[in-house]
C-alpha cells in the first residue's frame, strides 16, 4: 500500500452515462474498493469531448481524496495500527512467558534493536512486503553480517510477522518464496569454523603464561567437548568417581546459573580418562561444594572475560588465529572421529541426537563402565600435565607449537 502512486482511472460507458472507475482506500478494511463516479451523459447537450472527459475524471479522483497520502495513512492506521516494533515487543514478551532461554532472548533482542527496528520498526505489519523485507536484508549485508547471520536474523522477521488470530490463522500471510528476495547464500566451505590442533591443545594445557585456572578450563573443554556454558556451570558436587565422571545438567550464562541446557540431549554424563581426572582432583583440592570455576564471590566466570583476557592472548602468542570457545568442541569431535570411538558414544558425549535408527536403538552408552573404558582407551589427543604447577619451560612449549598451529 505504501508504494501506491497517482491513478488516472478507467473511463467507460455504463448505461446512459460516461463513468470513471478507480480504487480508493477505506478506513476499517484492508482491501481497497473499486469506486464508480458519473462524468457526463453519453448524449445530449451535457456530453463532453474525450479530452474533457479525461480532465473531468481526474478532477473526480482528486476530489474523492483517493490519491491523497492522508487517505492512505488513515486506512493504514485503522487496518493495521500495529507496527513491527509493537508486534516485536509483544512477540518477545510471549517468549519470555514461555521461558525461552535467556541467551536466545538476548540474541533476538539484539537483532531487533540493532537491525530490524531501525529499518521497519515503524511500518505497519500489513505493509511489510517485498520492498521492506529486501531493505532489511540489504542493511544487514551492508553492515558486514555473514550470510549465516543474515539468514538467522531474517528468520526473526518471519517469526514476528507470523501474527495469528484466535483460530490460529495468519492475519497477514506471505509467500516468501514468490517474493524472490535476494538473500546471501550460506556456503559451507567458506564458513569460518576454526578447530584447535593437538599441538595447540598441548600448549594451552602446559603454557607457563596461562593461569592454572584457565589451563584447567582449557584442558577440560578439550578433553570433553563441553560447551563453554556447560563447563562454567559444573558444580563440584556433580564430579564423581574420583574426578572421572561429571554429570552435566546445568549451565552458566552472563554470571547466572541455569538448571537447563541448550537441548534435551545436553543432559548427560561425561567420562574423563585417568590423567585428566587426576589433574582435576588436584585442582579441586579440599573443596566440597560450589562451582568448579568461579569468582572470589562464588559466581560463574564471565565467558567474554575468558576469551578476551586469557584465550585470545594465548592464541596470539602461539600464532593461532583468534577463535571462540567452540573451537574446543570442534577439536574433541575431530579427534574422537579419528579414533575407534563408536559414533553413538561421540554423539552422547557431545550432547547430540543420534543420526540413525541404529543409534536410536543402541543402549550401550547407558553403561558407565563401557564409557569409562572407551575414555581411557582413546584418550584426549594432547599432553596433559600431571599437576598444574608442573609446567614445562615457556621456550620449549612455544617451539613445539610452532610446528602445527597452522589453521
Amino acid at each position: 500500500m505504501s508504494r501506491r502512486r497517482g491513478q488516472t482511472g478507467s473511463i467507460g460507458k455504463n448505461g446512459n452515462w460516461w463513468t470513471v472507475r478507480f480504487w480508493k482506500d477505506v478506513p476499517g478494511q484492508e482491501q481497497r474498493v473499486y469506486m464508480r463516479e458519473k462524468i457526463c451523459p453519453t448524449r445530449g447537450p451535457r456530453l463532453l469531448t474525450a479530452s474533457a472527459r479525461e480532465r473531468r475524471a481526474s478532477e473526480i479522483i482528486e476530489a474523492s481524496g483517493a490519491d491523497k497520502p492522508e487517505t492512505l495513512q488513515a486506512s493504514l492506521a485503522s487496518v493495521s495500527g500495529t507496527t513491527f516494533r509493537q508486534q516485536a515487543e509483544d512477540w518477545l514478551n510471549l517468549h519470555r512467558k514461555k521461558g525461552t532461554a535467556p541467551s536466545t532472548m538476548a540474541t533476538w533482542e539484539c537483532c531487533i534493536d540493532n537491525w530490524l527496528n531501525p529499518v521497519i520498526g515503524d511500518i505497519p505489519l500489513s505493509c511489510i512486503k517485498k520492498t521492506a523485507a529486501q531493505q532489511v536484508i540489504d542493511k544487514m549485508v551492508e553492515g558486514g553480517l555473514s550470510p549465516a547471520a543474515v539468514n538467522s536474523y531474517f528468520a526473526v522477521v518471519k517469526m514476528v510477522l507470523s501474527v495469528t488470530n484466535d483460530d490460529g490463522d495468519e492475519l497477514y500471510p506471505r509467500n516468501w518464496k514468490k517474493m524472490q528476495l535476494v538473500i546471501p547464500q550460506i556456503v559451507s566451505k567458506k564458513q569460518r569454523r576454526p578447530c584447535f590442533t593437538s599441538e595447540l591443545m598441548t600448549y594451552l594445557a602446559n603454557s607457563a603464561t596461562i593461569k592454572p585456572k584457565m589451563r584447567m578450563l582449557f584442558i577440560l573443554c578439550g578433553a570433553t567437548g563441553l560447551r563453554i556454558g556447560e563447563a562454567l556451570g559444573i558444580r563440584i558436587e556433580k564430579i564423581l568417581d574420583g574426578g572421572s565422571r561429571i554429570i552435566i545438567d546445568s549451565k552458566a550464562w552472563r554470571g547466572e546459573e541455569h538448571d537447563f541446557l541448550k537441548t534435551e540431549n545436553g543432559e548427560r554424563e561425561i567420562e574423563l580418562p585417568d590423567n585428566v581426572a587426576n589433574v582435576l582432583v588436584a585442582f579441586i583440592g579440599d573443596r566440597k561444594t560450589g562451582l568448579l570455576f568461579q569468582t572470589r564471590r562464588g559466581k560463574p566466570l564471565s565467558q567474554s572475560n575468558i576469551l578476551r583476557r586469557h584465550l585470545h592472548p594465548a592464541l596470539e602468542e602461539a600464532g593461532f588465529e583468534k577463535s571462540g570457545a567452540h573451537a574446543f568442541r570442534r577439536y574433541r569431535n575431530t579427534f574422537l572421529r579419528s579414533t575407534s570411538c563408536p559414533l553413538t558414544l561421540i554423539n552422547y558425549w557431545l550432547g547430540w541426537a543420534g543420526e540413525s535408527m541404529s543409534e536410536h536403538y543402541d543402549r550401550s552408552v547407558l553403561a558407565a563402565k563401557f564409557r569409562k573404558e572407551v575414555a581411557n582407551r582413546v584418550g584426549v589427543g594432547f599432553d596433559v600435565p600431571a599437576q598444574l604447577n608442573l609446567i614445562a619451560p615457556k621456550t620449549e612449549q612455544v617451539a613445539e607449537v610452532g610446528i602445527a598451529v597452522t589453521a
